[in-house]
């Protein structure tokens, strides 16, 4: 592995600086809904990476349950819209799939989420054709009922479309820029293998500490694996909702002390390890500066 000696210099330091980390009082979280980017703001930052880079070599900030805007506390897992997360820099999408007849209805758990996937291909698809340099990493997750349909209506929603990657072969930057990149896991079987770094129950915040330790982790995990030949995924999201200790941990109060506090530890890693990837990181409620620290990763390449 690149660079060993510093990571775990890095590691050391990180368990050293322990509850100095988090206290940032930047934009590493936001729940506003309006998306208000700096005028500099570069919205095509992949436009600055060389084409010859695989995708399994860079680290994309990504949001989990990324549709997840309606339903109350208990659910609601992003603030901004699809379109707005992909000028804020999110490059993964994670998308909860239910068929219902010949749609495919956007979903988180049993809660209808007013889109399609019909509707959120047609936006990735403009946003990619204003912006050709980017590519958007999409994976489907079967929900509900019917699960065994959902593979098959994407792939009539796709049929003959050369602007997606379906193929299990992780490509070069260059092969996909303007295109939508499915990655598969489980039952639905279209695109790049995607490893997982959680484990089952890892979703369930009691404690934010304990939440802290287990991303730390993955992500060391996620150090060792990343350039494969697969794309590692580690979640930065969480809820108590679900648990007796955890009750009033909504994934929006475990975003807002697990993004500052992730920011930071991203960014002891930034300033002391160049060239080092880790893969998606899927994220709640993540702010620009936060999205900012994960992209800087692959400038450093």
């Amino acid at each position: 592995m690149k660079n060993f000696n510093q990571v775990l210099g890095v590691s050391l330091l990180i368990v050293l600086l322990g509850k100095s980390l988090g206290q940032s009082q930047n934009q590493a979280f936001n729940d506003a809904e309006k998306l208000q980017l700096p005028q500099s703001y570069q919205i095509n930052w992949m436009s600055n990476l060389n084409d010859n880079f695989y995708l399994s070599q860079l680290t994309l900030p990504g949001t989990h349950d990324t549709m997840a805007r309606y339903g109350g506390p208990a659910v609601d897992c992003q603030v901004w819209t699809l379109e707005d997360q992909l000028k804020a820099g999110i490059r993964y999408l994670d998308l909860r799939a239910f068929a219902f007849g010949d749609s495919l209805r956007l979903m988180h758990g049993i809660v209808y989420e007013f889109s399609t996937f019909k509707e959120a291909l047609a936006t990735i698809k403009k946003f990619l054709s204003q912006y050709p340099t980017e590519t958007v990493l999409v994976r489907v997750k079967p929900e509900l009922l019917n699960k065994e349909n959902v593979q098959g209506l994407v792939e009539q929603a796709i049929y003959n479309d050369q602007n997606v990657w379906v193929s299990s072969t992780v490509p070069t930057l260059g092969q996909v820029r303007g295109k939508v990149v499915f990655v598969q896991k489980d039952s639905f079987k279209l695109g790049l293998p995607l490893v997982e770094t959680d484990t089952k129950g890892d979703y369930e915040v009691t404690h934010i500490k304990q939440k802290e330790q287990e991303v730390s982790s993955h992500l060391n995990q996620a150090l060792t694996k990343c350039g494969g030949s697969s794309i590692i995924l580690t979640y930065s999201s969480g809820t108590g909702i679900g648990t007796f200790e955890g009750m009033f941990l909504t994934p929006k109060r475990v975003a807002e002390k697990i993004d500052p506090w992730l920011y930071s530890y991203l960014e002891v890693y930034l300033n002391n390890v160049p060239d080092i990837c880790f893969g998606i990181i899927a994220m709640d409620f993540p702010g620009l500066e936060l999205i900012q620290a994960v992209i800087n990763f692959n400038l450093q390449l």
